[in-house]
């Protein structure tokens, strides 16, 4: 009889290829990959601890598609890490800086007319807290790496943003360091279903204009987030 599989210690998740890549290059032990909806999962040990990496695709409804089935597969009990690149929209923040998502915020929420503050969802709170375990761990792990690694807001929106759009979000949030596409919608989706949830993104690129800031650093940005997210797993429970 085989022996059991073991649970993973935590569940990352990241929406591409180019920012899969590097937790599968610092792996110990890397699995098949399974494919479950659009999404993909594959076991893989990280600071020698069980994760599952999950590609999930672009965008809030593949990452939160991917998101419940990694949490009806492996229970509530296993926290997500979202992981990967963002904008850096703040004017301090600069590519390649790392953000730990304290708090995250949906950039597209706008449900004022009924006395909700921007970047609220009706009936959800005006933003998520990071687990304090999990942003710890993170933290600790910001000592063992050569990365800046910055603290504050992540928002999350479905659009790419340049250089028009970073100037108004900078105006509605001013808190905000960084945007993605997927974290608020991961951060709800932990929330609803009580599991542990933290972000930690790294800066690919300033709002430009176009993509080709993007296209240039993803895999340099990718590659520091998995630096950051790999320290943090071999510490938790520690």
């Amino acid at each position: 009889m085989s022996d059991a599989p073991v649970a993973p210690v935590a569940v990352v998740l990241v929406a591409m290829d180019d920012e899969a890549a590097p937790f599968l290059s610092l792996a110990s032990d890397v699995g098949e990959p399974e494919r479950v909806g659009f999404a993909e999962q594959r076991p893989i040990t990280l600071a020698g601890r069980p994760v599952v990496l999950v590609r999930t695709g672009i965008g809030f409804v593949n990452a939160t598609a991917a998101g419940t089935g990694a949490i009806l597969r492996y229970g509530a009990g296993v926290p997500l890490i979202s992981a990967g690149s963002a904008g850096g929209l703040a004017k301090d923040v600069a590519v390649g800086d790392v953000v730990l998502g304290a708090r995250i915020v949906n950039a597209d929420a706008d449900a004022r007319a009924f006395g909700y503050v921007l970047g609220q969802v009706p009936g959800m709170p005006e933003a998520y807290d990071a687990a304090p375990t999990l942003a710890d761990a993170v933290r600790r792990a910001a000592a063992t790496v050569d990365d800046q690694v910055r603290e504050g807001s992540i928002g999350s929106g479905e659009k790419f943003v340049t250089s028009d759009l970073a100037q108004q979000l900078r105006a509605d949030f001013p808190d905000v360091l960084a945007v993605d596409m997927e974290s608020a919608a991961l951060a709800q989706l932990c929330h609803n279903f009580g599991v542990d949830f933290v972000s930690v993104r790294a800066v690919s690129d300033l709002c430009a204009p176009d993509g080709t800031e993007f296209r240039t650093h993803v895999d340099d940005a990718a590659h520091r987030s998995a630096e950051v997210v790999t320290a943090a797993i071999g510490l938790l429970g520690g």
